[in-house]
């Protein structure tokens, strides 16, 4: 289903063939965005302005080359939270954008409805994860993070382990069944006896595991199902 209140997304398109960004441009409705015609460009506004975007669009052929991959890997180091789509007029490197944890790679001419699908889901994510946080305390003190901002939760005794999208994890006190009566519904899910999952950080279920931003989370047997079940509902949500 898609958000009820969608979020005004705030775009950055890099396409150095201005027919093309201007055509993308044009299926872009009740959203911001801005074209960069090369990637220096949009590297200097993140980098230097700390302007950054809910969703990059990135031409993977910039220039007559592969640069869209390069520029993807940088942003990820300026923006770890980057949600990437690449547009491409051929599907020779989707195994590289795979790699870079695109949200999605769509072939030239794009569709009006592709896109509109991917911006019901990124806008559906944004508005679910910025509306809720977990709260912890650590050292007297207490603290909170936003749902968005968590990879996964481990337990190991006594101790909770929140990994976040930024690389820094955070250690609290707890027992992980106390932490999942408060996060577990349509954002967190058990999926073993000593991890809770983000499941719209997740990007590929492959076997017994979740691989989720380059992180390998085990699904035991017993939350095998459930697991599966949920990670489908979000592949298809904001599909109509």
């Amino acid at each position: 289903m898609p958000p009820k209140n969608p979020i005004c997304l705030n775009i950055a398109i890099c396409d150095d063939c201005s027919q093309d960004a201007l055509l993308l441009a044009s299926c872009i409705n009740g959203h911001k965005f801005r074209i960069y015609s090369d990637t220096e460009s949009l590297l200097k506004d993140v980098e230097k302005e700390k302007i950054t975007y809910d969703l990059y669009l990135l031409d993977i052929y910039i220039d007559n080359s592969t640069n869209g991959i390069e520029l993807a890997k940088r942003l990820r180091t300026l923006d770890p939270e980057a949600v990437i789509c690449f547009i491409s007029s051929s599907d020779a490197f989707y195994r590289e954008a795979y790699d870079l944890y695109a949200v999605q790679y769509l072939i030239k001419p794009i569709q009006a409805e592709a896109l509109e699908q991917l911006f019901g889901r990124v806008s559906q994510n944004l508005s679910r994860s910025k509306e809720q946080s977990l709260s912890f305390k650590w050292r007297g003190q207490t603290g909170s993070i936003p749902y968005h901002k968590i990879l996964f939760i481990s337990s190991r005794e006594h101790a909770l382990y929140i990994h976040c999208k930024d690389g820094t994890v955070q250690e609290c006190r707890g027992k992980l069944s106390e932490i999942e009566k408060q996060v577990c519904g349509d954002v967190f899910l058990r999926c073993h006896q000593s991890f809770l999952v983000n499941m719209y950080q997740a990007d590929r279920l492959s076997g017994n595991e979740l691989m989720v931003s380059g992180y390998s989370v085990p699904i035991s047997r017993r939350y095998y199902g459930d697991v599966k079940r949920r990670y489908q509902e979000i592949l298809f949500e904001g599909v109509e």
